[in-house]
């Protein structure tokens, strides 16, 4: 009780910083409508774009390396990918209309499809998947949004179990939108205007009371990120501490909404619905 009442204290308490200690250094990616995107620690970018149905590869200077998908149901197909999750390794797409997580290697080669629909055996099946991460350990987390649960498999696709459904109380999900993994375990799941947190074996731990409408969340380091369309709340997990940014001291026009950041590096990566922005710290740029 008292690790959440710091919690709620510290959110509740946000000001805009008197200096944004951050500058633009570089843009890149041309998309119709992003919907997520993922750094993996070896520096490369993977967007996903819900209106064209596309996978993007780039590295973190805005290289071009590779692009998939297109509408359809076959295999690198998609109808809306809702999320993306990327490690050094593999990537994992969650391709919501056609209730399935498609699962890649880290140059988008096709590697399999996981689908697993409830039948008269088992109700353990998803459907509109939006969004999935994967642990340290190899676990996939996969956010369903049709049953509002978290559903846990292992590195062979056998179920685990199941996390925030009807029977976790308090800690039941009702209107999920994206979850986050941290480097400890611990899973975040974005649920109808609060951050609900779970351990590794599904057991609630606490809820962050996040002080405005946020629309989605990430994880990097011991960094939580989360944000709407336009302002951004940076935590740092470990120091107890937290940045809050708005649209106006990222120099975003009117017309441009944030849909997701990452920090990384001293550096902010800012996804919006048609580029990547990168904002460097001084602090960084002055070690050059």
């Amino acid at each position: 009780m008292k690790n959440l009442l710091i919690i709620l204290v510290m959110l509740s308490g946000l000001r805009l910083n008197a200096q944004f200690p951050f500058t633009k250094t570089v843009s890149f990616g041309k998309f119709e409508n992003a919907s997520a995107f993922s750094i993996t620690d070896n520096g490369y970018v993977y967007v996903a774009d819900s209106y064209s149905n596309e996978i993007f590869k780039f590295d973190t200077l805005g290289t071009l390396f590779k692009f998939i998908g297109g509408y359809g149901w076959e295999d690198a197909q998609f109808d809306e990918p809702a999320d993306i999750y990327a490690n050094t390794l593999n990537v994992y797409v969650a391709d919501k209309n056609n209730n399935r997580i498609q699962i890649f290697d880290k140059d988008l080669n096709f590697l399999s499809g996981f689908k697993n629909q409830p039948n008269e055996e088992s109700d353990l099946g998803f459907a509109y998947p939006v969004s999935c991460v994967v642990s340290g350990q190899g676990d996939l987390f996969i956010l369903d949004s049709d049953n509002s649960r978290i559903l846990k498999y292992d590195l062979n696709g056998n179920f685990l179990q199941e996390i925030g459904g009807i029977d976790a109380g308090d800690f039941s999900v009702t209107q999920p939108e994206k979850l986050a993994i941290s480097a400890d375990g611990k899973i975040y799941v974005l649920d109808d205007g609060l951050i609900l947190v779970y351990d590794y074996y599904g057991n609630g731990l606490f809820k962050i009371k996040i002080g405005f409408d946020a629309t989605n969340i990430g994880m990097s380091g011991n960094s939580l990120s989360v944000n709407n369309e336009s302002q951004i709340t940076v935590f740092n997990l470990r120091e107890n501490s937290s940045l809050h940014i708005s649209k106006e001291q990222l120099g975003l026009s009117d017309n441009a909404n944030i849909v997701e950041a990452v920090p990384r590096n001293n550096k902010i990566y800012v996804l919006t619905e048609t580029e990547i922005i990168v904002y460097t710290s001084y602090e960084n740029q002055a070690g050059k």
